[in-house]
């Protein structure tokens, strides 16, 4: 998401600013620190809870009691995130996801609307996004179906729950798609906006618990090998 947020998203901001004759600058940095904010909005307005609090170890003495048990006790303890809530604590597991693939569809619908709307814009670029975009929602899938799978839930619910958390993915990807493709002007500032937005996901949410239990050496060879994936991919198909 780091990669693809600079090389998918921003360096053409830049581009295209200077095109529109912007300040180079200027979009960029505006789309940007607006498409943070408006994660920061929301992650306010809609109670979630976070997939690391399923993760951690559990505190206090060792327990002869089944980490299903001790899960859901932790859980239990734990005040979801945003505004006070009494829906059940899957379902605000499902809504942590949910909030945080919004700006993924948004950066997949700007990259292939910017294609009508500029020369530079490739299907190639496009679709390289889309296959980052779609490759790390395997872990992000897994995060969602497996600690509700040891809350309890079936195997064929965990996964519903898990395929119904990217839901929101192709209704973002169609409106960020529309806005580039009906105002060139604000290409610059929705493709910087969707920037924002993923990067306010990875550090707030996803770095967080990539290096959780102990995982930290792992979590960041997996970034850096992740990261070089995804520009190999954008440089050689863009």
């Amino acid at each position: 998401m780091v990669a693809a947020s600079f090389w998918s998203l921003l360096a053409p901001a830049i581009e295209i600013s200077e095109e529109l004759g912007y300040p180079g600058w200027l979009p960029p940095v505006a789309g940007f620190l607006a498409g943070g904010a408006a994660l920061r909005l929301l992650d306010m307005a809609m109670p979630h809870l976070h997939p690391a609090m399923a993760e951690t170890a559990p505190d206090g003495p060792p327990s002869s009691l089944r980490r299903t048990t001790l899960l859901v006790l932790a859980m239990a303890e734990t005040a979801p995130d945003g505004p006070p809530s009494s829906l059940r604590r899957t379902t605000l597991l499902v809504l942590a996801i949910t909030l945080h693939n919004i700006p993924e569809g948004l950066a997949v619908g700007v990259a292939f609307g910017a294609m009508g709307a500029m020369p530079e814009a490739t299907f190639a670029g496009a679709a390289a996004l889309a296959l980052g975009m779609g490759l790390q929602n395997f872990p992000e899938g897994l995060a969602v179906s497996m600690p509700l799978r040891r809350e309890g839930l079936s195997r064929a619910r965990a996964f519903f729950y898990g395929q119904l958390s990217a839901i929101v993915e192709p209704v973002f990807a169609f409106i960020g798609a529309l806005l580039v493709w009906a105002a060139r002007p604000v290409l610059p500032f929705a493709l910087a906006f969707a920037a924002g937005a993923m990067i306010f996901v990875v550090v707030e949410e996803t770095v967080p618990e990539s290096q959780a239990s102990g995982n930290g050496d792992l979590a960041t060879t997996g970034f850096l090998v992740g990261f070089a994936v995804m520009m190999a991919l954008d440089v050689a198909l863009g």
